[in-house]
């Protein structure tokens, strides 16, 4: 698929979603005033969700600092915060979130980070959150079992696959680094075959680049293996990021003076509305996240603010994203752009007074 029209769908998508999300709001017939059921949200919950939504993006930037500064690379956590910011920013408006990774390896590597590291930053990011969201969810139902039963009734089969879905990825990378040998026979095979259909035109020096980065990265997790403290750290950090995203919905219940439903149980629907809509390749899951909180808040938010709910969660685990990062993408063309000209300064010789 071209570029351009990966961009036309992804752009349509969110169009979509946004359409999707307001119609979901607005369709209500006993809403009536919109304006006031807003005005009479409580503003302090709301601004506990967005404390939720810095916690998510602050403490995702903190799990690259933690490993990349331990790894003896000079970078600031605002620096760090920014890789984290282009990653949801790109991984919402591409299909399965596929854009998020690479690109903040590329901007880890603007910031002077080799590939390799970068890679092993945003795997183990990965590995850290794909198993945390797996035990969060896991235990919240098991403590809420027959609460989940009640409420989702016939939609168990979804969270079961989401489930499946986000550990098996676990398993999966760890045999990437544990079973080296076989994943390298495996590129180079898959490397000559795209070179025999013309799409890699120098096939050795290709795998000798796939070779490298795989040393390295296996070097690096082999390192993390002797670091106790640090895998500990890295799960502390994907912990607290998750909470904020997924501990936002509630919040939104009690800005809009909700009562009847225990806070860990909107808590544990919200991990297993995670798990479901993750399993979507669209961007940002629009429609499946959209379409489960309808589902998975049934009785939870009366119909008359369902919709309303819906919104405002919405806007901050989704749209704010898109928002800051745009700004985010161009506030680092403007600093890659200054530490250019700077090194171009620094560069040019001084002029020799004594001519």
């Amino acid at each position: 698929m071209k570029p351009n029209l990966k961009k036309i769908l992804s752009i349509l998508f969110i169009v979509l979603s946004i359409s999707a999300v307001i119609f979901l709001a607005l369709r209500n017939q006993e809403l009536s005033d919109i304006g006031t059921a807003f005005s009479q949200m409580n503003l302090w919950w709301l601004t506990c969700v967005f404390f939720c939504w810095l916690a998510y993006t602050v403490f995702d930037g903190l799990n690259y600092w933690c490993y990349l500064r331990r790894a003896g690379f000079k970078i600031s956590i605002g620096r760090a915060i920014n890789v984290a910011l282009i990653g949801f920013y790109y991984s919402n408006i591409t299909p399965s979130a596929a854009g998020g990774q690479p690109m903040q390896v590329n901007s880890m590597r603007k910031a002077g980070i080799p590939v390799a590291y970068g890679t092993m930053a945003v795997t183990i990011r990965f590995i850290t959150n794909q198993f945390m969201i797996s035990a969060m969810s896991l235990v919240l139902f098991l403590l809420n079992r027959d609460f989940v039963y009640r409420q989702l009734q016939g939609a168990m089969w979804v969270v079961r696959f989401g489930w499946l879905l986000n550990f098996g990825a676990v398993p999966l990378v760890l045999f990437a680094a544990f079973k080296r040998k076989w994943v390298q026979g495996i590129l180079n095979w898959i490397i000559r075959l795209l070179n025999k259909i013309h799409l890699v035109k120098k096939p050795d020096a290709t795998i000798e680049k796939v070779s490298g980065i795989l040393d390295s990265y296996d070097k690096a997790l082999h390192d993390l293996m002797h670091m106790p403290g640090q895998i500990l750290l890295q799960f502390l950090c994907s912990f607290l990021s998750l909470l904020g995203l997924t501990g936002s919905i509630v919040f939104v219940y009690y800005a809009f003076g909700m009562q009847g439903t225990h806070w860990y149980e909107v808590l544990t629907l919200s991990c297993l509305l995670y798990v479901s809509a993750s399993a979507t390749p669209l961007p940002g899951a629009s429609g499946a996240n959209e379409g489960f909180f309808m589902l998975y808040y049934t009785n939870v938010f009366t119909e008359k603010i369902k919709g309303l709910a819906l919104l405002v969660w919405r806007f901050f685990t989704y749209y704010l994203f898109l928002i800051v990062g745009i700004g985010t993408v161009i506030l680092e063309k403007i600093i890659l752009k200054r530490e250019k000209e700077k090194r171009e300064q620094d560069e040019v010789p001084a002029p020799d007074i004594w001519k």
